[in-house]
């Protein structure tokens, strides 16, 4: 991105952002390959929340498919992806932020927590970052596993303390606050005007998640029980708080969701209410939770040409149009496909919130020191990769 800034000695005027440095073609690539084909290109958008893009993809595949099931196995393991995503995403956020206002600490107990992440990434797909996982209907299940839950839940107890640590540093820090509190505040209205989503929604005040939503919940969120925070005055230190808030839920998220799997593939009745993120592991291994990873294409030939045909020559879906979106870490990502009844998409568009929330910009700076331009550009928390795409 190229920023011009027009200023008044210190005081920002105006702003004008140059987008599409980053532009390598998407949505055209997607067209000339079949579906399963274009899936990576999805980890290569917003590429510091990667599943989350794959989830919006494959469910409007399936939706095109006819072939929706948000209870099943599948979409309960997606979720805890999606949620192992969104800590990805916000430590990041907020390490970056931090260093650039000057903290230093919070940068390396966050990194520490992303790389534990990506280690997960990779067991499961064999790629730290770009993971191809989700299909449609299901998931790559090849590295799903009883150690791989064990040490999810390890992570999540882990986890938990590195966030209070993260929280405390900084919510304690007095030239944190001044230099996030009352610095671009964005209004309800304007929120609204400006189409923004995610965090940058909530922090004005407007309560909209969309895995709360019943006409639009996806996977397995609608049975979860989870909270969604909103601000007060719309600030970068709003945006803040709502972020930390969401990694607390997310670590709720796959507490919840692991609770779930293991209740419904052990057949013993078990007392729901004394498993939890501090006993689980203790848990998982008295019952000797396990799930049957699919790996019969490695053992039948039948099987394996079933495999090579499905992924060489695709899957046709019905002809039609269909738009869906999700609660990505930086707000709605949007799938929209036109399908001719072919193995390929005969069109494909992408909705990036970065791209809403990147056009506020101009607003939220005006009146603004030079300086703050560094906080705001923290709080937004953008990605050129979706922008540009």
């Amino acid at each position: 991105m190229r920023l011009i800034l027009q200023l008044n000695g210190e005081l920002i005027e105006k702003s004008d952002c140059h987008i599409g440095f980053l532009h390598r073609g998407t949505e055209k690539l997607i067209e000339n390959r079949n579906y399963l084909q274009s899936l990576p290109y999805l980890d290569r958008l917003d590429y510091v929340s990667m599943m989350s893009q794959e989830h919006s993809y494959v469910l409007a595949i399936e939706s095109l498919l006819n072939k929706e099931h948000y209870s099943s196995p599948y979409s309960q393991i997606r979720v805890i992806f999606d949620e192992l995503t969104r800590l990805l995403n916000h430590f990041l956020g907020i390490a970056t932020h931090s260093l650039d206002i000057g903290s230093m600490s919070p940068a390396f107990w966050a990194f520490e927590e992303r790389e534990r992440i990506m280690e997960f990434y990779e067991r499961v797909s064999g790629a730290r970052m770009h993971a191809a996982f989700y299909r449609p209907n299901t998931i790559d299940w090849s590295g799903i596993n009883y150690q791989l839950f064990v040490d999810i839940i390890l992570f999540c107890r882990d986890s938990f303390k590195s966030i209070t640590e993260i929280f405390t540093l900084l919510s304690t820090n007095k030239i944190w606050k001044t230099r996030l509190v009352n610095i671009g505040i964005l209004s309800y209205n304007d929120a609204i005007k400006y189409g923004s989503s995610g965090v940058m929604l909530r922090s004005s005040g407007f309560k909209k998640d969309l895995r709360f939503i019943k006409s639009h919940s996806y996977s397995f969120y609608w049975y979860l029980k989870f909270n969604s925070f909103i601000g007060k005055r719309g600030d970068c230190y709003d945006r803040f708080l709502i972020r930390i808030r969401e990694m607390y839920e997310s670590i709720n998220i796959i507490n919840q969701t692991i609770n779930n799997i293991i209740i419904n593939i052990n057949s013993s009745e078990i007392d729901n209410s004394t498993i939890n993120i501090f006993n689980m592991y203790r848990f998982l291994f008295l019952n000797n939770f396990n799930i049957d990873n699919k790996l019969s294409k490695f053992n039948n030939m039948e099987k394996l040409i079933e495999h090579f045909k499905y992924y060489s020559t695709g899957i046709n879906v019905n002809r039609g149009f269909i738009y869906k979106s999700i609660e990505a870490p930086k707000g709605e990502f949007g799938t929209s496909i036109v399908s001719d009844g072919s193995s390929n998409p005969y069109r494909c568009k992408f909705k990036s919130s970065a791209y809403n929330h990147l056009s506020i910009l101009s607003k939220l700076v005006q009146g603004h020191m030079f300086a703050d331009m560094i906080t705001l550009l923290g709080s937004l928390d953008i990605v050129f990769g979706e922008i540009d795409r």
